[in-house]
C-alpha cells in the first residue's frame, strides 16, 4: 500500500512539474462560444464548442477542435444552421496531507451540446435553440476524502449521464435585447468572473455561498432549472440581466436527500418549489471593438457587476426552534424556526491591470467577488474570492495562463451558535466552526487550440470551518495540501 501511494505521489508531482518545463505549442486559444453567443463556462471548464465549425484552419495543431470539419460534416450541417460540440475534461487529484484519509481520485466530464440557428434552419431571424448533456464519471476527492466545502474541482459530481440545458433564445430590438426560455444553468451567465474561470476549485466557478445556501446548490452545474432570462444591452458599456427560475432544481423539500440522485436524468422539469429571482447589472470599460479593423481602446479592459437573488422557498433557522429555544437544548421541540424566503447580494470585478502594449498577448488581470447572505438561515453568510492571473507568462507561450487565488467562506452566525450550544448542552469541547480558506496556484498550458493541460496545487485552512474528522472523532479535520492535473480536449 505504501509503495502504491508513493508511486501515485511521484507521478502526480512529475506531471505537475512537466507543465512548467515543456516546450512551445502552436495555435491560438480555441473559440469556445456557444451558438447563442455566450462565453459559457462549467466551473472553470469551457462549455462544449458549438460555434467553432469553420473548416479553416485545417492544420492538425492549428484548428480549434481535434476532429476538424469531420470530412465536411461540420460545414455541411452549418449550412442548415446546425452546430455541435463535444469535449472531455479529465483530472487526477490527490491530497498530500490533511483530510479524513490520504488517497487520490480520478474524475471526468464529457460535455455534448447542439445548437440550431433558426434563421438558417427555418428562416426565423434571431432565434437559437440549444441542448446540452453531461456524462460524469470517476470519484469525488472532496466529498470522500477532503470533507471541505469549497470542492477542489468544479466538475466533481455524482457519476451519471444527464440532460443539462435545454432552451430557446430570441433576439429582440435589433439585437439590443434577448430572451431565453427553458432549462438553464445560472452559472453560465450570472455571478461569473472572466479571470476566476482559469482556476479549478469550485468556488471560482459557481461560488461557494449559493452552492451551500441555495436548495440543491441552486440551478448550476450539474443541475439546471426551468425559467426565463432577459438580457438588455442599454449601451456598449451597460448590460442588465434578470431572470425567474424554479426555486429548487431537484424538486425536493428543505434539502432532504441528494439532489443529483433525486433527479438523476436531469429531466425533472420541476415548477413546484417556489421561485428564484435574480438580477445583475454589468458595466464594461475599454472593451475590444466589435470591428477587428478598429483601433483598440487606449485603456485597460475591465468588467464590474452587482447583483442580488431571492428564493421564495422556506428556509430553516440554523440555531433555534420554533419556540426560540436552541435546537441543541434538551428542552427544544426539535422543529427549527422557519423563514419565508432567502436572499443574497453580490459584486464581481474583473480588471486587467497591466500589459506592455495594446497588441501584446502578455497581460496581468485581477478579480474579486464578494457575496453576503443572512446568517440566521444560511450555513455560509459571507463568501469572498480574489486572485491574479498572468497570460503569456513566457516568450512563445501566448495562450498559457498562470494564476494565484484565494477563496474564503465564513460560517453563518446561526450555525456557529448551534455549535456553541452543542458544546454547552450535549458534547463538551465540540468544535465551533469559523471559516474555511483555500489557496490555489495553477498553470494552464495550451498544447494546441483544442488541447490544454493544467497543473494545480491547493491548500485548505480549517476544512468546512473546522469539523470533526469522521474517521477520528476526537480530532478536527486537519489542514489540507493537494495537487492535481487536468486535461481538456475539444473534439
Amino acid at each position: 500500500m505504501t509503495t502504491t501511494r508513493n508511486l501515485t505521489l511521484t507521478l502526480s508531482i512529475s506531471l505537475f512539474a512537466l507543465l512548467f518545463v515543456s516546450g512551445n505549442a502552436v495555435g491560438d486559444t480555441p473559440d469556445l462560444d456557444q451558438a447563442a453567443g455566450n462565453a459559457d463556462q462549467t466551473n472553470g471548464v469551457p462549455a462544449a464548442n458549438t460555434a467553432g465549425n469553420s473548416p479553416t484552419p485545417t492544420g492538425f495543431w492549428e484548428r480549434s477542435n481535434l476532429l476538424g470539419d469531420m470530412g465536411g460534416l461540420r460545414p455541411w450541417l452549418g449550412n442548415y444552421g446546425v452546430s455541435f460540440g463535444m469535449q472531455e475534461t479529465s483530472e487526477y487529484l490527490t491530497n498530500l496531507s490533511g483530510g479524513s484519509n490520504r488517497r487520490g481520485a480520478y474524475d471526468g466530464l464529457t460535455q455534448f451540446s447542439i445548437g440550431v440557428d433558426s434563421e438558417k434552419a427555418l428562416g426565423w431571424a434571431g432565434g437559437t435553440f440549444n441542448a446540452s448533456a453531461l456524462q460524469i464519471h470517476g470519484r469525488n476527492l472532496s466529498a470522500n476524502t477532503l470533507q471541505n466545502l469549497q470542492f477542489a474541482s468544479g466538475i466533481e459530481a455524482d457519476s451519471g449521464t444527464r440532460l443539462w440545458e435545454l432552451w430557446y433564445q430570441q433576439a429582440l430590438m435589433d439585437g439590443r435585447a434577448d430572451v431565453k426560455i427553458g432549462q438553464q444553468s445560472l452559472d453560465q451567465e450570472f455571478m461569473t468572473s472572466q479571470y476566476a474561470s482559469n482556476f479549478m476549485n469550485l468556488t471560482f466557478g459557481w461560488p461557494i455561498l449559493p452552492s451551500i445556501d441555495l436548495p440543491s446548490g441552486g440551478p448550476a452545474y450539474p443541475l439546471s432549472s426551468l425559467g426565463v432570462r432577459v438580457r438588455v444591452r442599454a449601451s456598449d458599456s451597460l448590460t442588465w440581466l434578470g431572470g425567474v427560475f424554479d426555486g429548487n432544481p431537484a424538486g425536493q423539500t428543505l434539502n432532504v436527500g441528494d439532489p443529483q440522485k433525486l433527479d438523476p436524468s436531469g429531466t425533472n422539469f420541476n415548477l413546484h418549489q417556489g421561485a428564484m429571482s435574480i438580477t445583475e447589472l454589468q458595466y464594461a470599460v475599454n472593451q475590444p471593438p466589435s470591428d477587428p479593423k478598429a483601433a483598440p481602446p487606449a485603456g485597460l479592459p475591465g468588467t464590474y457587476k452587482i447583483g442580488a437573488w431571492y428564493n421564495s422557498q422556506s428556509f430553516l433557522d440554523q440555531q433555534y426552534d420554533s419556540n426560540g429555544v436552541p435546537l441543541a437544548s434538551p428542552a427544544s421541540n426539535g422543529i427549527a424556526k422557519t423563514y419565508r424566503g432567502d436572499y443574497s447580494f453580490y459584486a464581481v470585478a474583473d480588471q486587467m491591470v497591466w500589459r506592455p502594449s495594446a497588441d501584446s498577448p502578455r497581460s496581468v488581470g485581477v478579480f474579486a467577488r464578494v457575496m453576503w447572505a443572512p446568517g440566521d438561515r444560511n450555513p455560509i453568510s459571507l463568501g469572498i474570492n480574489a486572485g491574479v492571473t498572468l497570460k503569456a507568462p513566457f516568450a512563445g507561450r501566448d495562450n498559457d495562463v498562470a494564476g494565484l487565488a484565494v477563496g474564503y467562506a465564513k460560517i453563518g452566525n446561526g450555525a456557529r451558535g448551534s455549535d456553541i450550544n452543542t458544546a454547552i448542552y450535549t458534547t463538551p469541547n465540540f468544535p465551533v466552526r469559523s471559516a474555511e480558506t483555500i489557496f490555489e496556484a495553477t498553470y494552464m498550458y495550451q498544447i494546441a487550440p483544442w488541447w490544454q493541460l493544467q497543473g494545480d496545487a491547493q491548500y485548505v485552512l480549517r476544512p468546512a470551518g473546522g469539523i470533526l474528522n469522521p474517521n477520528n472523532p476526537g480530532q478536527t479535520v486537519g489542514n489540507e495540501m493537494g495537487i492535481g492535473i487536468r486535461t481538456n480536449i475539444v473534439f
